[in-house]
């Protein structure tokens, strides 16, 4: 009976946990997604697009968060049974059962993460045109397929320039807490904690910066991809003709892809 609550709990938690990260990439797709389809962006797009994007995901779209948050929860349970295994095996010699537990470790490892992305993507053209959690991972699969290399590209850049913001913005509140906690700040002598590991200090305000840096840029990380896909469909259901025209900015750059595109 025990064994079985805390398989519950814990099943629970890591559903629980999937989906409020899906409600929040849902609800700022949403938000971006509003800039990107208005027409006149100053004057089309809505006054409060988080809260209207939030609405909507609570409103209409619980069920397709929810269905997409399990999937990710069923491989997270077959993990965390495959780490449980993994731990019990570490005392045997038994060389066979241990190779194919990494196996087996590494390709759900790789398919959890294949998911996540593939619900993400869903999750953009949920918020985009309300389509069921199926047909969304379908759609925003082939969409992807069919622009497989600038989406390698992109994400690979992204995430280079993410994680190198990150770097920049915990360095620099390491720099000052250094400073701070040492009293060498001016004017802040008199008010410094005296410590007596002050390097303990900067290293926990070095991690809580970094993990906060983590959570702003993923906001950053999410417009990014919601406005790819955005762009990747005005692609292919316009062509920039007075009858079809596109929906994304009239900048110089954007112009310059759809020449080399052509």
């Amino acid at each position: 009976y025990k064994t079985a609550m805390l398989v519950y709990m814990v099943f629970m938690f890591f559903w629980l946990m999937n989906f409020i990260i899906a409600l929040e990439e849902m609800t700022l797709a949403g938000a971006f997604a509003s800039y990107y389809w208005a027409w006149d962006k100053s004057k089309d797009i809505p006054a409060f697009p988080l809260a209207s994007s939030f609405y909507r995901c609570i409103r209409y779209h619980t069920g397709s968060l929810a269905f997409g948050s399990l999937i990710i929860a069923l491989v997270q349970m077959v993990r965390a049974f495959l780490e449980y295994v993994n731990r019990k095996l570490k005392g045997t010699e038994n060389n066979v059962a241990k190779f194919i537990l990494k196996c087996l470790r590494c390709c759900f490892w790789c398919l959890e993460k294949f998911l996540r992305y593939v619900n993400k993507n869903a999750y953009i053209l949920i918020a985009v045109h309300g389509r069921n959690f199926c047909t969304a991972a379908k759609d925003g699969f082939f969409l992807i397929m069919r622009n497989v290399l600038r989406a390698f590209v992109l994400d690979k850049v992204c995430d280079f320039l993410m994680f190198i913001s990150k770097l920049m913005v915990t360095g620099a509140i390491s720099v000052l807490a250094f400073f701070w906690f040492q009293g060498k700040i001016p004017f802040f002598e008199k008010v410094v904690p005296d410590l007596n590991y002050f390097l303990s200090a900067v290293i926990l305000t070095a991690i809580g910066a970094y993990l906060i840096a983590d959570c702003f840029f993923d906001v950053y990380s999410m417009a990014v991809d919601t406005i790819f896909i955005c762009f990747l469909e005005d692609l292919e259901r316009n062509d920039g003709s007075k009858e079809r025209p596109y929906f994304m900015s009239k900048t110089k750059n954007l112009q310059r892809i759809m020449k080399s595109r052509k």
